[in-house]
């Protein structure tokens, strides 16, 4: 299965924000939603980072709480992993276990098409292996969709 398949199995909204935009904007957005990572981008929308949970906590700690005056753009990570339409769900989930990571934007024609998880990317190969396993069982056992001549 290729990331563009998967993308069509999703909302087509992807939640981003801006780099100038309150951290406590960001982690009210992850909240409401139940996401765990925003795509920052500028107004032209030029990825310029993403911000995860995972970042918010380390600052979270690192000021000791203070997050007053934080911006996303202090807390991003700004060298972003991203992956293609034309990448399998195999390789995205490669790149996400070397690279300890839960959240890769994809990226078309230079723009945001959208964002996987990990949640994504084990439901993909899950329904694969269904399906994989279910003609497995036909072909074991004789079943209508492989009878012999």
């Amino acid at each position: 299965m290729l990331i563009r398949d998967l993308l069509l199995t999703k909302s087509r909204e992807v939640l981003t924000i801006h780099p100038e935009k309150s951290l406590r904007a960001a982690m009210g957005l992850m909240m409401e939603h139940q996401i765990g990572a925003l795509p920052v981008l500028f107004v032209d929308g030029a990825l310029v980072g993403i911000v995860t949970e995972r970042d918010i906590f380390r600052f979270l700690y690192d000021s000791r709480g203070d997050m007053a005056g934080a911006m996303v753009a202090d807390v991003m990570t700004p060298d972003v992993i991203v992956g293609v339409p034309d990448d399998s769900v195999e390789y995205i989930a490669q790149v996400m276990t070397q690279n300890r990571i839960r959240h890769v934007p994809v990226i078309d024609a230079g723009r945001l098409a959208g964002i996987v998880s990990i949640g994504d990317v084990v439901k993909a190969r899950l329904d694969d292996m269904t399906v994989t396993n279910r003609y497995l069982m036909e072909y074991i056992n004789g079943g209508p969709l492989f009878e012999r001549w």
